[in-house]
């Protein structure tokens, strides 16, 4: 399987995958959260054969369903497009102070200004958690923010902070 990706500033991010049976998808994941899953003519690699256009909510259904690490992929994108902005993966470990407590509980935006963009427990990935969503060990959070927010985030969430 061959991948190909290629940043296109302003709309997202393009992806070029030839499958095993020869043929070529291109899937453009679009900032706003939509995304087009084109598939190419084997005899010729310019024609589209069809496209598919998801809505912001499609594309989070198939992402859901091929599993999170699409989603940290999207977040990991965009941070190359934002200058200074950056995506984490934080892991609830057990004897987390937040184990067992909400979301709201870190105060991770408040005391560390990044954003938690997604929760993910075992198979299910819970977009845009609010602040009421309950912590258990083994959920890996997705983070959004500035580096030093990455790292205060990762220490409080850990124990290792104070507040």
């Amino acid at each position: 399987m061959d991948l190909e990706e290629t940043l296109l500033p302003g709309v997202g991010v393009r992806y070029e995958v030839r499958i095993r049976t020869g043929e070529v998808l291109g899937i453009v994941v679009q900032r706003e959260g939509g995304a087009e899953i084109s598939v190419y003519d084997r005899r010729d690699p310019d024609r589209v054969r069809d496209v598919f256009r998801l809505s912001p909510e499609e594309a989070d259904a198939v992402a859901e369903v091929l599993g999170a690490p699409r989603l940290t992929q999207r977040f990991a994108d965009l941070s190359r497009e934002v200058p200074g902005l950056r995506s984490a993966r934080f892991p609830i470990a057990p004897g987390s102070p937040f184990d067992g407590r909400t979301l709201g509980d870190t105060r991770a935006r408040t005391l560390t200004g990044c954003s938690i963009v997604a929760l993910v427990r075992d198979a299910d990935v819970v977009p845009s958690p609010g602040p009421e969503h309950g912590l258990r060990a083994g959920d890996v959070l997705v983070a959004i923010g500035s580096a030093s927010g990455l790292e205060q985030l990762d220490r409080r969430l850990s124990g290792q902070a104070d507040g």
